[in-house]
């Protein structure tokens, strides 16, 4: 098959099983409190109603309020490109790719950030502050992993930094790596909102986040919004799959990554907010530790 087809098929492939990865986090914490927890299909079901639903629109809310969760969908489909799923292969996958990927990102999370502002509430400005103050601190700490990488890979496509780690042994990049990936989940629990940064399921002023940002949005907007989101998470948990354990069945890796942060979930409460920069330091000083590691001990030949 084409190269360029494989990458499309696998940007749909993720698009369909993003919503499935947050249904497993659901279910195991479910379990975890003795009930049923939703079926399979609910979560599907969910963003199908979400898109037929009929929209309430602030009457303060401008052209940005329409644009971000369009805005924030092509950002993270586009980011979804530069990422290796089920294959190798990306779809606009480039050297220098992993820094137009935080950019990316970054880009999605601004619009919804102003649009929160604008719907013109009080909740709307709360939550695109904190989400601002915890993106300044994270962003530095998943560039510095992923300049940690491309000192050992000598390169910063990563597309490349998978090959290139899959071929090595494991042995031979254990320490490094294993720095790196504590940063990156780190970053990865901030990114996807869960606890004990930020908890999805909540509602309460003195905790929201993410979700304060979204509250003034409806029907396919907050389907847009909402399954950005989960396409988002999947991404993360790919790049913790494909990047630090380059071999074995890719469903199997990530769905492992699901049950280890539906562990931590369940196994933690939310910090307070302004402990939350706290644990961004110590990704940021595990990612800073691996990158110095590197070039004292000298990079691979």
């Amino acid at each position: 098959m084409s190269p360029i087809f494989l990458s499309i098929l696998q940007v749909i492939l993720v698009m369909a099983l993003a919503p499935g990865v947050s249904w497993f986090i659901k279910k195991l914490k479910g379990a975890s409190q003795n009930r049923v927890g939703p079926a399979l299909g609910q979560v599907y079901f969910d963003l199908i109603k979400l898109f037929r639903k009929e929209m309430v629109v602030s009457e303060t809310a401008s052209w940005v309020f329409h644009a971000a969760p369009f805005v924030l969908f092509a950002s993270t489909l586009l980011a979804a490109g530069l990422v290796p799923f089920f294959w190798k292969e990306t779809l606009l996958g480039f050297a220098g790719d992993a820094i137009l990927l935080v950019y990316l990102l970054a880009l999605g999370r601004f619009f919804i950030a102003l649009a929160a502002m604008d719907a013109g509430t009080s909740f709307g400005g709360m939550g695109s502050s904190r989400e601002m103050f915890l993106s300044s601190l994270t962003e530095p700490a998943l560039l510095l992993s992923f300049f940690a990488f491309s000192v050992h890979t000598k390169t910063t496509s990563l597309q490349t930094m998978a090959a290139s780690l899959g071929s090595e042994p494991l042995t031979a990049t254990l320490f490094f790596t294993a720095l790196i990936f504590g940063a990156m989940l780190i970053v990865t629990l901030v990114e996807s909102a869960r606890i004990p940064v930020d908890n999805p399921a909540t509602h309460l002023e003195l905790t929201m986040v993410h979700e304060a940002m979204i509250l003034e949005y409806s029907g396919r907007y907050l389907a847009l919004i909402e399954w950005s989101h989960q396409i988002r998470q999947l991404l993360f948990f790919s790049l913790l799959a494909n990047l630090f354990f380059p071999f074995g069945f890719y469903l199997l890796k990530v769905f492992a990554l699901a049950l280890l942060v539906g562990w931590i979930e369940i196994h933690s409460a939310k910090l307070r907010l302004f402990r939350v920069p706290d644990l961004i330091a110590i990704a940021f000083v595990l990612a800073l530790l691996s990158l110095l590691g590197q070039l004292i001990i000298g990079r691979p030949s």
